[in-house]
């Protein structure tokens, strides 16, 4: 079995008409999230896109489902998906007390597979002590000239008429009508793993955890990014779940401390970038790194499920 240090993901998605990742609203009209991008000629082009938080919270909606079913431990923050997560667990918070911060980085992997992995800041006892996450996700954002967003408008009815219904109070009540967006359009992945980091003490540089929660955690992060990238959760998915309908690139691992490299699909010619730098920095790292080519959905899903099955985290000294 493999012993990955990281994994490196760039891809190029073709969603169409989802609203997955809004700034907000102006009246009755939702405006949908906008970003000014540079090509790599420098031209500047300004594209739909969605934030690298939306899609790490869509990462930790599937790592939790699948560490409660696994039995991961879980801290009381984690396990009904709290935003402060370990801040909020009242046990965490009595055992860091009169604890040096290495300790406290130590207690973090042992206390919640979730916060392990997706990292956390404790400031509890006026102290900081963050913990980096070991997956790095970008903002996964539309390929210039090859991405649209369109407005369309709804009326919640009221089969009483077309007058004034309901009531000023706030409540929501008569009929209404409000302007949603839809986007479609091809989208630029990038995502990058570093597994030998899973179950870490950034501080002591030593592992808090066994090889066994180590892999099993290891296991529930490759699941989670896979199902990040085939069914990505959002806003407005009851009525504009997205129509997916590919996803190709490249998957790149390395077995040694040599990072598994990555380039944006913004750039036309990244599979090619990839590869280029994968050969050439083989010849600096013996063979440690591996590229897998996906050019669909379900090669996508074939070769993490391969990674999963047949790879576990490495760490340092092995």
């Amino acid at each position: 079995m493999k012993k990955l240090f990281s994994i490196s993901i760039s891809g190029l998605a073709t969603m169409n008409l989802h609203s997955l990742n809004n700034e907000g609203g102006e009246g009755n009209h939702i405006q949908t999230r906008m970003v000014d991008i540079v090509d790599k000629h420098g031209k500047l082009h300004p594209v739909n896109a969605v934030s690298g938080d939306m899609f790490k919270h869509i990462f930790v909606e599937h790592f939790q489902a699948l560490a409660m079913k696994q039995g991961l431990k879980l801290c009381a923050g984690c396990r009904t998906l709290n935003a402060n997560r370990l801040n909020a667990d009242s046990g965490f918070e009595a055992a860091i007390k009169d604890k040096s911060n290495a300790e406290i980085a130590n207690l973090i992997p042992q206390w919640c597979a979730l916060d392990d992995v997706a990292g956390i800041l404790i400031t509890q006892g006026n102290r900081s002590v963050g913990r980096k996450s070991v997956l790095e996700l970008g903002w996964v954002t539309g390929v210039p000239e090859r991405v649209t967003t369109d407005s369309f408008f709804h009326v919640k009815y009221d089969p009483q008429g077309r007058g004034k219904t309901g009531s000023d109070d706030g409540s929501n009540t008569g009929q209404a009508i409000f302007h949603r967006p839809a986007s479609s359009g091809q989208y630029a992945v990038v995502a990058h793993l570093e597994a030998y980091r899973i179950g870490l003490n950034d501080i002591t540089q030593t592992y808090a955890i066994d090889e066994a929660e180590r892999e099993q955690r290891f296991k529930a992060v490759m699941k989670a990014l896979a199902f990040t990238f085939l069914e990505p959760n959002g806003a407005m998915r009851n009525t504009q779940n997205p129509h997916l309908t590919d996803f190709t690139g490249v998957i790149t691992t390395s077995t040694s401390s040599v990072p598994a490299p990555t380039v944006s699909p913004l750039n036309p010619e990244f599979r090619e970038q990839v590869e280029g730098i994968t050969n050439n920095l083989n010849r600096l790292a013996e063979n440690a790194l591996e590229l897998h080519h996906f050019g669909s959905l379900s090669e996508f899903a074939e070769k993490m499920t391969d990674l999963t099955l047949d790879s576990t985290s490495g760490s340092f000294g092995s």
